[in-house]
């Protein structure tokens, strides 16, 4: 299994992508494919446990370690001591309909520690296997519950050390204990003024940052993060979407090959995210509904195409989905881009969408939308449907008033990076191999389940 940049860089493998966390071009490392489960194979894990189920779906991803490395770090990431349910995530019935999934098992009461407890582990593990000595320094931003997960996962780990970064006044009293009490002679706790996105910001221009990145290697260390940036944190999060299934099919809710919705509290994007892998490996998944409190900016973006940051941040008793930059999205969007050319330009054109806007564009013929991409530079676009996709007919340069360019999907490679329209596919392009149409057409199929279309007011 290989893993590229949704930035366009090159492609490393698992333990690679684990270790290093963020990417070097500021992107985030997303699979090459996703590994498939068949209905046969879903129903096989009926019969495992959630130690055993996780060994399965893990497997699929991280292929360079062994599967003796990957059980003995399940066994002890999931040990009963640290989890007082047995079934580690179990799914409890309200009524005929609606079930729960309870993460909150673990030692410290998140749903991040089912990822958390696992991550210690595989980056020991993928040190080894690429022969880094030093100390891995691994940086994490909070908005609560991650903090306190990461600084429990990683404390007193060998060659490791975790430093934490929360906002001051923007994580509960109880998530503020958890984190300035933790013990270990490895970790360290910093309180910063502004919200999560502040400290989630500043983390990632740390790794971005090669004056940084000097300093910490003179001193032995090598920087990593426990956040959901980390793939290494992503993936373990796969597997209680298929555990949640098996669950009911032993219970005789669902049948094999019946569909079910998810309902996710939704902040910086990676629960949710889990879920679209899952389903993009094959997991019966009807819908994926992403939950927000007032800091809505991902509803905002599902229901009307529109991702603005610029609005108001509210602190709520949700700590952990007052959020308005949701970092996981980037590889949602990867995932939806029309074309591998386009995919190859997000790495110019993401930090000018957060910092303006991601626009949807209206599919009627002729219909015409403003897409700001840059701010000296706006683009007025004229598309139309198509063969049941969208096509850029005409591009027009407002600003400099060059003359109207017709540009076809062959002709994407030769345009600028990051002035391109970013858009969602109907269907593959013209000219592209039987493999790229199949997973384009899986692509839109998971798009169609975000909702990415307007709806009219009122749709649930």
């Amino acid at each position: 299994m290989s893993f590229i940049s949704t930035r366009g860089g090159a492609c490393v493998t698992a333990s690679q992508a684990i270790l290093r966390g963020l990417a070097p071009d500021g992107g985030l490392y997303v699979p090459a494919v996703f590994p498939q489960m068949t209905l046969a194979d879903i129903a096989a894990l009926t019969k495992l446990d959630y130690r055993a189920r996780a060994l399965t779906i893990l497997r699929g991803y991280l292929d360079d370690f062994n599967v003796q490395e990957l059980a003995d770090a399940i066994a002890s990431a999931y040990e009963a001591a640290k989890f007082d349910d047995a079934a580690i995530a179990p799914t409890k019935k309200l009524d005929s309909n609606t079930h729960v999934l309870e993460l909150f098992h673990g030692p410290t009461l998140a749903f991040k520690d089912m990822a958390l407890q696992l991550l210690p582990h595989l980056t020991t593990l993928s040190a080894k296997k690429n022969g880094e000595n030093r100390e891995v320094a691994i940086l994490v931003a909070t908005s609560g519950d991650t903090g306190k997960a990461a600084l429990e996962g990683f404390k007193d780990v060998p060659g490791t050390s975790c430093t934490v970064f929360y906002p001051t006044d923007g994580v509960s009293d109880v998530q503020k204990l958890q984190m300035t009490t933790t013990g270990g002679e490895n970790t360290h706790v910093i309180a910063l003024n502004g919200n999560f996105d502040d400290a989630q910001s500043g983390v990632k221009a740390l790794f971005s940052s090669a004056d940084f990145h000097h300093q910490v290697n003179a001193r032995g260390k090598v920087l990593s993060s426990a956040n959901s940036i980390n793939f290494g944190r992503l993936v373990p999060q796969i597997v209680y979407y298929f555990s949640a299934y098996a669950d009911l099919l032993n219970a005789g809710a669902i049948a094999l090959g019946d569909e079910v919705n998810f309902v996710v509290p939704t902040g910086n994007f990676g629960n949710i995210l889990a879920g679209y892998y899952a389903r993009s490996m094959g997991l019966p998944v009807k819908k994926l509904i992403c939950a927000s409190n007032r800091n809505n900016v991902l509803t905002d973006f599902f229901l009307g195409g529109v991702y603005d940051t610029r609005r108001q941040f509210f602190k709520t008793t949700s700590p952990s989905m007052d959020i308005l930059i949701s970092s996981n999205l980037e590889r949602l969007l990867f995932e939806c881009a029309e074309i591998p050319q386009i995919r190859n330009r997000i790495r110019n054109c993401w930090t000018h969408l957060l910092a303006y806007r991601l626009q949807y564009v209206p599919q009627r013929r002729g219909q015409r939308a403003q897409i700001p991409i840059r701010q000296s530079r706006l683009r007025r676009v004229i598309v139309r449907a198509e063969r049941n996709r969208l096509r850029v007919v005409r591009r027009k340069h407002v600003a400099r008033r060059k003359p109207a360019a017709r540009l076809n999907h062959h002709q994407w490679e030769a345009l600028p990076a990051g002035e391109f329209l970013y858009c969602f596919p109907n269907a593959a392009g013209a000219g592209q191999s039987a493999a790229d149409t199949e997973r384009h057409v899986r692509s839109q199929r998971q798009a169609d389940i975000f909702q990415l279309r307007p709806r009219q007011p009122g749709f649930p």
